[in-house]
């Protein structure tokens, strides 16, 4: 059984950092790319940026590069989303997702396996 579960969310002052894990398990993910996706109160899930695990090959959604970051340990099957320059807009409760393939898709139907996720809350 696949499971995603996120961790690291909580309150920061804009301009501060926040840094989200996803421990993956359950099957091997080194056919799969992760993305992380946000939905904020009354607004669409949107793709924040993802990665391949095999690959390593990084994407991002422009409102946020630049500023965050996605890393994974494929000994510790961890996927990490390191978020700087953190905006009152970037709250959100924050998804990680997975896909079959090496390439993220923004679009979140795209993804098979999904965490609870996590909120990620910006002070102004």
């Amino acid at each position: 059984q696949v499971q995603l579960v996120e961790s690291g969310g909580g309150l920061v002052q804009a301009g501060g950092s926040l840094r989200l894990s996803c421990a993956a398990s359950g099957r091997t993910f080194n056919n799969y790319a992760m993305g992380w996706l946000r939905q904020a109160p009354g607004k669409e899930r949107e793709f924040v940026g993802g990665i391949s695990w095999s690959l390593g090959s990084t994407y991002y959604a422009d409102s946020v590069k630049g500023r965050f970051t996605i890393s994974r340990d494929r000994v510790k099957n961890t996927v990490y989303l390191q978020m700087n320059s953190l905006k009152p807009e970037d709250r959100a409760v924050y998804y990680c997702a997975a896909r079959p393939g090496v390439v993220a898709r923004i679009q979140p139907g795209a993804y098979d396996y999904w965490g609870q996720g996590t909120q990620v809350t910006v002070s102004s």
